[in-house]
């Protein structure tokens, strides 16, 4: 399973403050047993939040772990999150959350329901759980070189990755 957390500040000016605590965010989360990997995602495609974090999870019961009960949130940013683009998903269709390198981006398409009517070659996920804010949606990893390619039309985001798998 993925689970997806999205976020902003409403606040840019902790912006930098707000990163090196992800860093850290992310590596306590692999240390919660059924979290496997965890890469955090920026993005200025409008109408996304301009962060997400993306995990791959062995199911919804780890939800319910005290330990990640314990370690999950936002720590000090919490009352800076901006509600605009807090969202929270957990999808079900990957097991695991494909690792995006530097050198990539990571194509994310909310839609009602798959299409397969892109040129890109999506992994489309449907929503289980949390805030089910978006039915379905659609990842897929591609160049970066390639990224200029993609249709703004459609909606799709165009995510960097802001940290490493």
């Amino acid at each position: 399973m993925i689970f997806t957390s999205q976020s902003g500040l409403i606040d840019p000016g902790r912006n930098a403050d707000w990163d090196v605590w992800y860093v850290e965010h992310l590596r306590i989360m692999v240390s919660v047993k059924g979290i496997e990997s965890a890469q955090r995602f920026k993005t200025t495609t409008p109408g996304y939040s301009p962060s997400l974090a993306m995990y791959s999870m062995e199911s919804a019961a780890v939800f319910d772990d005290p330990y990640y009960l314990s370690i999950r949130g936002l720590g000090e940013f919490r009352e800076l999150v901006d509600t605009r683009y807090y969202r929270r998903n957990l999808f079900a269709g990957l097991d695991l959350a494909p690792a995006v390198g530097p050198e990539q981006v990571l194509l994310v398409w909310d839609v009602p329901a798959p299409r397969h009517d892109s040129a890109f070659d999506f992994a489309w996920l449907e929503a289980v759980a949390v805030d089910k804010s978006t039915p379905f949606r659609g990842i897929a990893v591609i160049a970066a070189h390639e990224s200029g390619s993609v249709p703004d039309a459609l909606g799709i985001a165009r995510y960097i990755p802001a940290t490493g798998v």
